[in-house]
């Protein structure tokens, strides 16, 4: 009945191939004449979501998570990961080959500096790092009286036999319906924004953004790997992979900028660099390697940030209204999942597989669905403690009494969904009900939160979590990340967290979701879509700002221990549910709509 198209539920890690291919590295470093290696979860974009021929770290050390570092030396190996993925680094990785190391604890530059031995050649791919990310290295091994060392072969080329091919991912356009601005408009405001003589434009989310493209190079999130050189004055150039292109697409394109392949783009930076120009790359995805081709042909490198993220970031009328409608289909396809899962659920042998495998068949019912926008979590139990759990068929449990935990999202041309809700499973028992309290008392004061403009996300990060502080708890991951139209589900430079530090401004979109982790027993999570809005205050001295909640999904009633919410706090809700009522039943069914009038019920 239901299935997946868009996740696999496989589990890729088998601790056992560690320690032989970390012995396999090292002979290879060895005919290199290195010392050791650095081994990010990157690829030359930076992305969060990398092809799978990009996958070097987990292939070398087992870890399948979104964010990982790994340093060999020749004497041991060490792995980085956040708080997220503390746990699931160790079970999937041999703890004799790797140690894995907090990022809490210590950094990986910081671990070399105390680790490499004096004379080490520590070896890197230029293409795989950024400027910044390098310099912390060249300081500690400095630290260290070791020294980095560029590679024109990266040593897993020549290890990895079986690795996948290049992305070969179609290009299509992007509706201008949809995108709300021509692509000749964006870049004469790109280029009348650079104070350098061009831009190159490394980030595949910008480019798409950027071109009104849209690409199927990685998973979930719709782009295409390439790069853009964007000049103050004259037209752009475009490089981008030839056989992704139909001739319809490369018309379009071509009326906008010069074609090339990406294979060209070294040997143009150098051009420009011999003229003397000045180009600003990325400080976030730009590879060393290209700005150093730049600067060694007699260019001036400005490292710093893409103009093009600022305009990304601020929606415009026609990506806010799709927003809306996204969400409003979104919504519907998680009330009828929210129905079925009730019922499901209280036989006893409904599986996180299968609820996950559930939410996307409704998601897909829709007609609309052109991906999830990412892995969906799908956690019971002990499970949910885990902000980033991912179920496999190695993991999958039932899901028995207690509380449930499905993050979940999913991409569609006119926008890009992301929701989280923490159910109960009959009884939830006491403190998975104070937690989840607590917890919604966090996301309903974002929800309700008015601030001046030039307010930052670090400065109402503490708004979620005061009534957590309140009861001694807290939670390790930000209050709410940016997310895009119709491109990637983690989108900057907004957010609302401690590191947050960009001014917020109406048209942004972002997360609101705070939560809660008991190791081994539960985990919480609320989460809706917020889009930034301008606020008018009668008798106001300042121009003020708030949230629009763009989500339309019942938050669960009896996880909610109604005597800690304040008067203000109920309010809030039950006007919340009322929308989300309203909103939602002309596209239920009878029985779907009783369900959610019981869902939605005032508190």
């Amino acid at each position: 009945m239901f299935d997946s198209h868009f996740q696999t539920f496989d589990d890729a890690a088998d601790p056992s191939l560690g320690a032989p291919r970390l012995k396999m590295l090292r002979a290879r470093l060895k005919t290199m004449k290195l010392d050791g290696f650095l081994v990010p979860r990157a690829d030359a974009h930076q992305n969060e979501y990398v092809a799978p021929c990009e996958e070097r770290l987990a292939w070398l050390a087992g870890f399948t998570g979104s964010a990982g570092f790994v340093i060999v030396l020749a004497d041991k190996a060490a792995l980085f990961v956040d708080g997220r993925y503390t746990i699931q680094a160790r079970e999937q990785v041999d703890s004799t080959a790797f140690t894995v190391v907090p990022l809490a604890d210590i950094s990986p530059a910081d671990w070399l500096a105390k680790n490499a031995r004096k004379g080490a050649r520590i070896g890197y791919d230029p293409w795989l790092h950024t400027n910044g990310q390098l310099a912390r290295f060249e300081t500690a091994a400095k630290k260290a009286g070791a020294e980095l060392e560029a590679v024109t072969e990266n040593p897993f080329d020549a290890l990895w036999s079986d690795r996948p091919a290049q992305p070969q991912g179609r290009i299509v356009l992007h509706p201008p319906k949809y995108a709300g601005e021509a692509a000749a408009k964006k870049l004469e405001r790109i280029a009348a924004a650079l104070t350098s003589d061009a831009l190159l434009v490394s980030d595949p989310h910008a480019l798409a953004w950027a071109f009104n493209l849209r690409g199927s190079d990685v998973a979930h999130t719709p782009i295409a790997l390439g790069y853009a050189l964007i000049p103050r004055e004259g037209k752009p150039r475009l490089f981008l992979e030839a056989d992704k292109l139909t001739s319809r697409t490369s018309g379009a394109l071509e009326k906008l900028a010069e074609l090339a392949s990406p294979a060209a783009l070294p040997e143009a930076l150098a051009e420009l660099g011999a003229k003397k120009l000045s180009v600003l790359f990325d400080a976030g995805t730009a590879p060393s390697r290209l700005t150093r081709i730049f600067t060694e042909a007699g260019g001036q490198a400005e490292i710093g940030s893409d103009p093009i993220a600022l305009m990304k970031a601020r929606k415009n009328a026609a990506e806010l209204e799709g927003a809306r409608a996204a969400h409003l289909r979104d919504g519907v396809a998680m009330a009828r999942f929210l129905c079925w899962f009730d019922k499901a659920a209280a036989r006893g042998r409904l599986t996180e597989i299968a609820a996950a495998q559930a939410l996307e068949t409704f998601r897909r019912e829709s007609g609309e669905l052109r991906d999830i926008s990412f892995p969906t979590i799908s956690a019971a139990g002990p499970h949910a403690a885990l902000p980033h759990y991912r179920v496999t068929e190695k993991s999958d449990i039932r899901i028995g009494k207690g509380v449930y935990l499905v993050d979940s999202g999913a991409q569609y041309l006119d926008g890009t969904t992301d929701v989280t809700r923490t159910l109960a499973v009959g009884a939830p028992g006491k403190a998975a009900q104070r937690a989840n309290t607590l917890v919604l008392k966090g996301h309903i004061a974002i929800a309700r939160a008015v601030f001046p403009k030039g307010t930052s996300g670090a400065q109402i990060d503490g708004f979620a979590r005061r009534p957590l502080w309140e009861a001694g708890l807290d939670f390790d991951h930000g209050v709410g990340h940016g997310v895009g139209s119709y491109l990637s589900v983690h989108e900057g430079p907004q957010r609302i967290s401690k590191l947050g530090g960009v001014a917020l401004e109406p048209g942004m979109i972002l997360s609101n979701e705070p939560g809660y982790y008991r190791e081994g027993a539960f985990g919480i999570r609320i989460e809706n879509l917020v889009a930034v809005e301008t606020r008018e205050i009668p008798g106001g001295e300042r121009d003020m700002l708030g949230f629009e909640t763009l989500t339309l999904v019942p938050i669960d009633l009896r996880l909610i221990e109604s005597k800690l919410l304040a008067p203000e706090e109920k309010s809030w809700l039950n006007a919340y549910h009322s929308r989300v009522r309203a909103a939602l039943s002309p596209h239920l069914d009878k029985a779907e709509r009783a369900w959610l009038k019981k869902a939605t019920g005032r508190i």
